[in-house]
């Protein structure tokens, strides 16, 4: 038997497992060398981030009031649910959009949308799943911790609006910051989730509105549970602004609207001694809550379709978008343009009426019959076409032009809310771009635009104005709504410390000086004498004097389409513009009713109905029948 010596390969063999065992450690030690010595402070703050976790605590934004201090508009706590993002790195969030959808009643392409926006933001930010969550939904997100440890239950605020729409295009609404916003170099401070003030004065005074967010400093487990707090910076809340809004005023102008013929119409309140706008309704209006509390439902984007696809257009703000005929209300401005002018003078004022006029082969009527020769005061009272027809043609374009630009009827008012439109007024330029077929401007243009109507459409907005600084004798203020941004204390007293928060100072309306017009006070007092006399004397609104307290106005019935044509949407629009008392104005008021008919049945009693509140409130020792019909708008 031979023997065979195998010492020699275990020798061999044991050689080679040492060499693998060296190299096996050396490689050990350079990774260790690596991750603990050359990026040991990467991987260390990567192990403090998993442990600690900085968390939001949301600012509520200021409360709104009206100018008596009544609370428009406030910030109601709710629960809502939170996704940390940190803690879905690797995971496929698109198969988290079943088990949230179904778990928490949501629309799964609303969520898939959320995780879509939130891909370019920065990791440590979190998701909002879901606002005003139930005590269902919050028990559904403690069942699942185990499977879903991401998931987490905050405390945020979320606006709240008054009811029935009361406001809507005055105060506007909040709503999550979009896409296309994040976008704009004016939101680049801002993250997806946000919520801003999108329309009104939520959007115009948003940076004042809008706190400072603190945070919560938390210890989590290797779930995500929080186990400590180790730090809490408070939040700083927005400052509260006060508007200009009565809203006794403002109830009985909403009142007025609902009961219009077509619903649909605006009335706007004023003080022409400063512009502070008292009420402010558009009809018909929406429900601001729908933005801040149901939009992100699929209910909710039912329901904003439908004011999309609404004829009525509740979303449009009639006072500022809306462009309408002005009708006789225009001819004030008229009669005060021909006396500055010196188309007419105060002791030579008298004009043809003739109960219309023909311009070569067309005739065009007067709608009061024929009122032989009046004077400007006879004119406005009983809202004679023909006088005005003529004093058009002594003032030509170019005078109805400088009435214009007086008035600032061209441009926007500058009212404190967004997408204010400017009015339409006569020009050459403007025929030729719009009637290729009949480019050149005729005198039946300037016949037309002389009273109201043809190029002449105007914003309400506009048109109070210029009518308040007839009242004013050439004074003519920025209507606006905000009265008082309110002062708010700095938080923390260490400006180097995180927690601080500097102080807020209080704020008021920048634009208070007014545009001074050179409007001779015995030519105004003459034009308010008028509109005095529509009211108190023989004119077209006798109808709703209102004892002790004369009010200057005049009605309009603006002709929306020719004559001829039935239907309520063929039915002119009722307008009523106006000041009170006469020769001290205290108050300004102008009612539109859309397709109701005469100035006089439907614009005038509506501007009534803001006086009889008004008064009441102002002169609360004398009694009258103010007093009651105060009593049953409220």
């Amino acid at each position: 038997m031979k023997f065979v010596d195998d010492s020699q390969n275990l020798r061999v063999r044991l050689r080679l497992i040492q060499a693998l065992i060296l190299i096996v450690l050396g490689l050990l030690g350079v990774r260790l060398y690596l991750l603990q010595i050359i990026n040991g402070s990467h991987y260390a703050e990567i192990a403090e981030n998993q442990r600690i976790r900085l968390l939001p605590i949301p600012a509520p934004r200021g409360v709104i009031f009206d100018r008596n201090g009544h609370m428009l508009v406030d910030s109601r706590p709710i629960y809502s649910v939170i996704l940390s993002r940190e803690d879905t790195k690797g995971i496929d969030r698109a198969s988290l959009i079943k088990p949230l959808s179904e778990g928490l009643k949501l629309d799964g392409e609303i969520l898939r949308e959320r995780f879509e926006q939130v891909k370019s933001q920065p990791a440590f930010e979190s998701i909002l799943i879901k606002e005003d969550a139930s005590q269902a939904d919050i028990a559904w997100v403690d069942a699942h911790q185990l499977e879903l440890p991401a998931l987490r239950v905050e405390q945020t605020p979320q606006r709240r609006y008054p009811a029935n729409g009361m406001l809507a295009h005055v105060l506007g609404y909040v709503g999550e910051i979009s896409p296309e916003q994040l976008n704009k170099p004016e939101f680049k401070e801002r993250k997806p989730g946000d919520i801003i003030g999108q329309e009104g004065l939520e959007a115009v005074y948003d940076e004042y509105l809008r706190g400072r967010d603190g945070y919560r400093k938390v210890i989590v487990d290797s779930r995500g549970h929080i186990q400590n707090e180790v730090e809490r910076i408070e939040p700083q809340s927005g400052q509260d602004i006060v508007t200009t809004i009565d809203l006794d005023l403002q109830q009985a102008a909403e009142d007025q609207l609902k009961k219009s013929p077509q619903g649909r119409g605006v009335i706007i309140a004023m003080d022409p001694n400063n512009g502070e706008v008292f009420a402010l309704a558009s009809a018909p209006t929406f429900d601001p809550n729908l933005f801040s509390q149901r939009i992100s439902t699929k209910a909710g984007r039912a329901e904003y379709q439908a004011l999309l696809n609404d004829p009525d257009k509740p979303l449009i703000d009639r006072a500022i978008q809306g462009k309408y005929p002005p009708g006789s209300t225009w001819k004030p401005l008229m009669a005060t343009a021909g006396l500055q002018q010196g188309a007419i003078s105060i002791d030579n004022s008298n004009l043809v009426c003739g109960g219309g006029i023909t311009i070569g082969n067309k005739f065009t009527r007067c709608m009061g019959g024929n009122h032989g020769t009046p004077n400007v005061h006879f004119a406005i009272e009983h809202s004679c076409d023909g006088y005005f027809y003529r004093l058009g043609l002594k003032m030509k374009l170019e005078g109805i032009q400088a009435m214009v630009e007086e008035f600032d009827l061209n441009k926007r008012t500058g009212i404190d809310l967004p997408h204010e439109v400017i009015s339409t007024t006569p020009s050459r330029e403007f025929k030729a771009r719009n009637y290729p077929s009949d480019p050149e401007w005729k005198d039946i243009d300037t016949v037309y635009s002389s009273f109201g109507q043809g190029q002449d459409v105007l914003t309400p907005i506009a048109l109070l104005r210029a009518h308040s600084a007839i009242g004013m004798k050439g004074k003519m203020y920025v209507p606006h709504l905000l009265k008082e941004v309110r002062a708010i204390g700095a938080v923390g007293n260490d400006p180097s410390r995180p927690d601080y928060r500097p102080a807020r100072p209080e704020r008021i309306f920048d634009r208070p000086q007014p545009k001074i017009l050179p409007i001779p006070t015995d030519q105004s007092d003459l034009v308010v004498s008028a509109m005095w006399s529509v009211v108190n004397g023989a004119g077209t609104a006798t109808g709703i004097k209102l004892a002790g307290f004369d009010i200057a106005g005049k009605t309009g019935t603006a002709q929306v389409v020719s004559l001829g044509k039935e239907g309520a949407e063929h039915k002119d629009h009722s307008w009523f513009v106006s000041y009170a008392p006469a020769y001290k104005p205290e108050i300004a008021c102008v009612a539109m009713i859309e397709n109701a008919g005469l100035g006089s049945r439907f614009g005038a009693p509506s501007v009534r109905a803001i006086y009889d509140v008004y008064y009441a409130r102002t002169r609360p020792a004398k009694e009258n029948s103010a007093t009651s019909v105060a009593a049953r708008i409220r």
